[in-house]
């Protein structure tokens, strides 16, 4: 019976994905978001805020829109609603590809 060997090589993230379910890999890149070497600009963190919350949550409800004196919050509410009836999976995958990006410009820690 001839034998088998396993060679012992790094797996890359991109790997990962072929084995990985979508929500494995959305789980991954909310954890590497936290491992970024530096702080991503306002605008990155609104629209990861959006995706993440259209994909964990769904469309923004109206009725729970900050105050007009909750800037930050107000900023953070009109970016999720800008993602309005974008699907789970489509929101999951932005996210994905977004973190990607970042790791790609940031590194991680």
């Amino acid at each position: 019976m001839p034998s088998t060997t396993v060679l012992n090589s790094p797996v890359s993230f991109a790997d990962k994905h072929i084995t990985m379910s979508l929500q494995e890999q959305f789980d991954q890149a909310a954890a590497n978001v936290k491992k970024l070497k530096s702080l991503p600009s306002d605008s990155d963190l609104l629209e990861l805020y959006a995706y993440f919350k259209q994909a964990t949550v769904g469309d923004a409800d109206p009725a729970n829109k900050p105050g007009m004196f909750d800037l930050k919050g107000k900023a953070k509410f009109e970016a999720w609603s800008g993602k309005k009836g974008l699907s789970k999976e489509d929101a999951q995958k932005a996210y994905i590809a977004k973190v990607e990006s970042l790791i790609a410009s940031l590194g991680l820690q």
